[in-house]
């Protein structure tokens, strides 16, 4: 954030709700409340001209808020290691994730979503766990106190929300310029199932793949991504 401030844009980046600081609310953990609660905020504080930039859940997130409200507001987006086009495994879908696989996440996070919540960041999602790749505590750690700030609840119905949600129909609506940017090394959100399937689906979209990033790069190749998201902002 503090990087497109600099550069003179204005940031607006909101909770998701049951997450962060937002209320931890019992309901509405799916796709359509999540881009409905999108749509009210952009309403609200009446944006245009907005560029949308969504992370992993968030980038299906915006793909559904504009398969569902249309563009009148945005000039462009970005999906970043993001879960479209859709990522449990079907007949449909058979390079997804099998369906046990994010049961065993629910199951996890039911455990001990403290010691979950430390294992996911010091593993898969920066790419610790990969050979010769040194581990940042304090961005371990960091991650643990978001996810521990929202509720249980909401993650745990998320993992549903993220996973089983087709974002085919919304990906083809799309008219707005769309930047894919996706690791080949994302151990979350894999590579084949998502970033070039999402990119061919959309009218405007532009894949950008990177050798060996991991799922979290926005923030361990910080430079790179933020540089290439302000080259795509002022094309």
């Amino acid at each position: 954030m503090p990087f497109f401030l600099k550069h003179g844009y204005r940031v607006i980046a909101h909770d998701r709700r049951g997450h962060g600081r937002s209320t931890q609310t019992s309901d509405g953990h799916d796709m359509d409340h999540y881009a409905d609660d999108l749509a009210a905020l952009t309403a609200h504080l009446d944006l245009k001209d907005a560029v949308h930039v969504g992370h992993s859940t968030g980038g299906g997130e915006v793909a559904h808020y504009l398969g569902r409200h249309g563009e009148s507001r945005v000039a462009k987006a970005a999906i970043i290691s993001a879960v479209p086009p859709l990522m449990v495994k079907t007949e449909k879908n058979p390079g997804g994730l099998p369906k046990e696989v994010f049961d065993g996440l629910q199951a996890q996070l039911a455990a001990n979503r403290a010691q979950f919540y430390y294992d996911l960041p010091a593993g898969p999602f920066y790419g610790f766990n990969r050979p010769g790749v040194k581990a940042s505590e304090p961005i371990i750690w960091n991650w643990w106190r978001q996810g521990m700030m929202g509720g249980a609840k909401a993650h745990y119905d998320g993992i549903v929300a993220f996973s089983q949600t087709d974002f085919t129909e919304d990906l083809k609506k799309i008219t707005v310029p769309v930047l894919v940017m996706h690791g080949d090394d994302d151990q979350i959100v894999p590579y084949a199932d998502a970033g070039p399937l999402s990119a061919k689906l959309l009218k405007n979209g532009t894949l950008k793949t990177y050798k060996g990033f991991p799922h979290g790069m926005p923030t361990t190749q910080a430079d790179t991504i933020n540089a290439d998201l302000l080259a795509f902002i002022k094309s």
